[in-house]
């Protein structure tokens, strides 16, 4: 696994229902679930767009890995860093961790 690029499934962007009907449409393109009893995108009709779903999933050895081809790992601090082996892993920096400490 480790070395080459990684290719993950694409999927389409999830509008929220109804959005873009009007002019006057503000809302904006975060993904949230239709409710409404006759709504056209919770009734699965494809051309109200389609609806967040298990299939749409990547597979267990590609998910969380780095588009590099390597398994990225979150250190908090330098003793984390013995552990990891370069060819495999790579390593993002905690939020948390100060500029010292970088």
């Amino acid at each position: 696994m480790a070395g080459g690029k990684i290719k993950k499934k694409g999927h389409p962007r999830f509008k929220r229902p109804n959005v873009g009907r009007t002019k006057r449409s503000r809302l904006k393109d975060v993904w949230r679930r239709p409710r409404g009893t006759g709504n056209k995108q919770r009734q699965k009709l494809k051309q109200a767009g389609a609806l967040p779903s298990i299939g749409y999933r990547n597979p267990d050895d590609v998910r969380g890995v780095h588009p590099s081809g390597l398994r990225e790992v979150l250190v908090y601090n330098p003793e984390q860093l013995g552990s990891l082996n370069k060819e495999v892993h790579a390593v993002r920096i905690a939020s948390s961790v100060g500029a010292q400490k970088r």
